[in-house]
């Protein structure tokens, strides 16, 4: 009889906290999960979806994307470029796309999707840009890093996803 009730339990807790498993669509109706960015330069991030938790650490990068891994009532559980998870309140969250550049070192920037094409600009790593466009079936993402706008590839950014399509 005990171990019913403790099934019960787990049962009624896990379907009442839709934290507890990541469907395709989150509370708030959105898929999950979903690129997004910060809206703010100091954001802090908790170690569990309300005010009462403890601050983790506090994100210093207007823009960053994150990714929306779960949802529970006002509050958004991300994770960033690095793989650490944390809880977010969703006014700190833009819908607005942006990209981290992930490979080491400089990164080529050309004038089209075609790496034998001009290099434009070399853009260094953990620099963010706006996603303007990422093509169908391309290797390539078109983004503006402050006025140098140009295509890199998608593999070497943390904010879009590999088939994804942006336009």
């Amino acid at each position: 009889m005990r171990k019913l009730l403790l099934l019960t339990f787990c049962a009624l807790f896990l379907a009442g906290n839709s934290y507890a498993n990541t469907n395709e669509e989150g509370e708030s109706g959105s898929n999950l999960p979903r690129m997004v960015s910060l809206r703010s330069n100091l954001i802090n991030a908790r170690s569990g979806p309300g005010a009462r938790y403890p601050i983790e650490w506090v994100y210093m990068q207007k823009g960053a994307p994150v990714e929306i891994i779960a949802e529970y009532e006002l509050w958004r559980k991300i994770e960033d470029w690095q793989g650490s998870q944390s809880w977010v309140h969703k006014s700190m969250l833009s819908g607005a796309r942006t990209a981290k550049v992930i490979s080491s070192g400089e990164n080529n920037l050309y004038a089209k999707p075609d790496d034998k094409s001009k290099i434009i600009a070399r853009i260094e790593d953990e620099v963010i840009g706006e996603v303007e466009r990422c093509p169908d079936k391309s290797d390539f993402c078109l983004l503006n890093f402050s006025g140098f706008k140009g295509w890199i590839l998608r593999s070497h950014l943390f904010g879009v996803y590999p088939k994804e399509v942006i336009n």
